[in-house]
């Protein structure tokens, strides 16, 4: 071995390669003993964390999941409520139009039927009265022409003669 002449780092002798294999199993023992488990530990953690975290946000994702559906739902719902609610507006709408036109076409006729019973009292008495005029205003007259006609007996006499010739040729 002497030959070669190679450096003592690259063909170490017994005694070195004894100590360094005794300080590597030290080493080794030390960290196996704990090193390792404390490592071992710590990747456990993490792996219980990320695996919490990944489960605690499938989680979070079927809530999202389940409240978007039920906001949805919830929409939906409202939509159908909104569309009762307009359709009863306008049914509504539409009674009470077709109320007031009732009321407005009883109205009208009530003020025309009153109208016209209050025309018709009118026109009666408007014509009582032309007739009760007339009469009077014929009885004037008539008075007048008599007491011209008959101012003398014998016109009176010849008035009565007439009078009594025409009731007997009407009886007859």
């Amino acid at each position: 071995m002497d030959s070669l002449n190679l450096p003592a780092i690259l063909t170490p002798d017994l005694g070195l390669l004894f100590w360094m294999l005794l300080a590597f199993l030290v080493i080794f023992f030390v960290l196996a003993k704990f090193g390792f488990p404390a490592i071992v530990n710590m990747v456990e953690e993490r792996k219980k964390f990320i695996d919490d975290s990944l489960r605690k946000a499938h989680e979070a994702n079927e809530r999202l999941a389940n409240i978007q559906a039920e906001s949805e739902r919830l929409l939906q719902e409202a939509r159908k409520r909104q569309s009762v609610i307009m359709k009863e507006a306008a049914a509504a709408r539409d009674n009470m139009i077709a109320s007031a036109e009732a009321k407005a076409r009883e109205e009208s006729a009530r003020i025309i039927s009153e109208a016209k019973a209050q025309i018709e009292t009118e026109k009666q008495a408007a014509i009582a009265d032309i007739r009760q005029q007339v009469a009077a205003l014929s009885i004037s007259v008539a008075e007048k022409i008599l007491r011209q006609h008959l101012s003398d007996d014998k016109k009176q006499m010849e008035y009565v003669d007439k009078l009594l010739d025409e009731v007997s040729a009407n009886a007859e």
